[in-house]
Order: C-alpha cells, then sequence, then structure tokens
C-alpha cells in the first residue's frame, strides 16, 4: 500500500516553486486547497521555464 499524500499548504507549494500569490490564486481558482496531484499540475503549468510570466518583459 502506498503512503497517503502529504498535506498541500503554502510551504508545500513554496517547495513547489510557486509565490505565494500564485498559491493564493489557486485557492480561489478551485475554491478549495488543492490535491497533492493538483498542486503539481499547478506548479509545472506555471513554472517559469513553462509559462508566458518568463517571456514577458
Amino acid at each position: 500500500m502506498s503512503a497517503p499524500d502529504p498535506v498541500v499548504d503554502l510551504e508545500l507549494a513554496r517547495a513547489h516553486g510557486l509565490t505565494d500569490a500564485e498559491y493564493e490564486n489557486v485557492l480561489e481558482i478551485l475554491g478549495r486547497t488543492p490535491t497533492f496531484p493538483e498542486l503539481g499540475i499547478f506548479s509545472v503549468m506555471w513554472a517559469e521555464h513553462c509559462s508566458y510570466k518568463s517571456s514577458k518583459k
């Protein structure tokens, strides 16, 4: 049996590379705390090297 997913909080979001504002945005979008897999998806979608924000001047 696999271990349960960790509890998602701001500290874990930061460890995944999200800023405080980005984590707050995730909470607003979902209307709840994201699951661990959802946090991973947001962190990849919004990763600096994968996102539009890295191409802004």
